[in-house]
């Protein structure tokens, strides 16, 4: 069986391709700058044949998703990158999506009124579940209605946490009306890690507290308590939390009016502030990237090392929150970009959880990066600690070859 895994955004369109017989990757790539048809391109990494093809920025006009599905089409299936010989050997396709509010809290055959029902959440996501809509429609009109489509949603897994958790303190009125409550993302890749910890730890999840640090531009911490999230840093949006890459993090709502009214923003000119323009990059004022971040704090920048210390700081203080909201924490991970990357970032943060008994093994740890698994934890740690890498397409394969598999 072979799933191909899309997640459209605004304007581009991730796929992969995987044979589900050894969950083996045939082929990976990007379209990028979809609707600016002169200057939209494509980049990939195939498997035909077992050898690898690799290919940067290579033009492809493409004006809208549609026309971005014929150019996967084109890749997998002809040229030097093929892999398969005709789209009839995709058994199915599955779609990542961002925000299913309330209405859904588990993967879902697409119809059209799970496409409704997606729509119906735009307000809450209007970039992401937009984007989602216009991927799976180009996408059903390219295989047809004979290939099962399946919704993978971003915030599923955090749909156990308790009310205490995810409602905020407004008037219950406005819950009511318009479902504002905290939803939480990156689901997918903390409900993949955390299975994936149990697994390694050799342990039922179901016995298991685990707080899973999913670290990158954007950065999502979530307390898994006996298989089940009872919280999650990321709220209503994925603004909330932790400083971010370009996000601010939680922050003072006051401080949002007191900015509107003394520079006279409009509620869009905000949105682009706190979501693209503050976080790291707006502290630092020089860069999103982490790697930018450190080596520039190293060679003496102080508001470089003020965003990383800040970074640290919040991810202790989540981290230290959710052990309390457990009663307790058996294990610890860190994925994503920074997560798994970031090793010095790693040692800091265990360095400032030794009220929990935490040691690591600081030289095993320097050397857990791309993509490298692994305990960094001591025998003598109270708390185990893990360096998984995420792989949110796997999951959504498994979630759409189960569906399809249940039919």
């Amino acid at each position: 069986m072979k799933i191909l895994v899309i997640n459209a955004g605004s304007s581009s369109l991730k796929y992969q391709l995987i044979d589900m017989e050894g969950e083996k990757l045939i082929a990976k790539g990007i379209c990028e700058r979809v609707k600016d048809a002169e200057n939209s391109c494509v980049s990939y990494t195939h498997y035909p044949n077992g050898q690898e093809v690799k290919a940067k920025d290579v033009p492809a006009p493409m004006a809208n998703h549609t026309e971005a599905f014929h150019v996967v089409k084109a890749l997998l299936t002809e040229g030097d990158s093929k892999v398969i010989d005709d789209l009839s050997e995709v058994t199915a396709v599955g779609h990542r999506v961002v925000q299913g509010g309330s209405l859904f809290n588990k993967s879902v055959l697409i119809d059209q009124s799970v496409l409704d029902g997606i729509e119906s959440l735009c307000d809450l996501a209007p970039l992401h579940n937009l984007a989602h809509i216009q991927g799976m429609e180009a996408s059903i009109a390219l295989f047809g209605d004979k290939v099962p489509q399946v919704a993978v949603f971003d915030n599923a897994f955090h749909s156990t946490m308790p009310p205490e958790a995810y409602m905020f303190g407004l008037p219950y009125e406005y819950y009511e009306k318009y479902k504002i409550r905290k939803y939480g993302f990156h689901g997918t890749s903390h409900r993949f890690v955390s299975a994936r910890c149990a697994e390694v730890m050799g342990k039922p999840i179901e016995d298991l507290k685990i707080i899973t640090c999913h670290l990158g531009n954007g950065s999502s911490i979530t307390a898994v308590k006996n298989g089940k999230v009872i919280d999650t840093s990321m709220g209503l949006t994925p603004l909330d939390g932790e400083i971010m890459g370009t996000r601010t993090g939680a922050i003072d709502p006051s401080a949002v009016l007191y900015i509107m009214k003394k520079e006279n923003k409009t509620p869009d000119e905000m949105d682009t502030l706190l979501n693209k323009q503050s976080g790291i990059l707006g502290v630092s004022g020089l860069s999103s990237d982490d790697r930018d971040i450190k080596k520039a704090a190293a060679e003496g920048d102080k508001r470089a090392a003020l965003a990383r210390n800040m970074q640290i700081y919040e991810i202790v203080k989540y981290i230290g929150s959710y052990t309390a909201a457990m009663d307790g924490v058996d294990a610890i991970v860190f994925t994503g970009g920074i997560g798994e990357n970031a090793d010095d970032m790693r040692a800091t943060v265990c360095d400032r959880l030794s009220f929990l008994g935490i040691e690591i093994n600081k030289p095993y740890n320097a050397t857990l990066v791309k993509g490298a698994e692994g305990e960094i934890s001591t025998e003598n740690s109270k708390v185990r600690v893990f360096v998984l890498p995420t792989n949110e397409e796997l999951l959504i394969a498994r979630d759409t070859r189960d569906i399809v598999n249940s039919l």
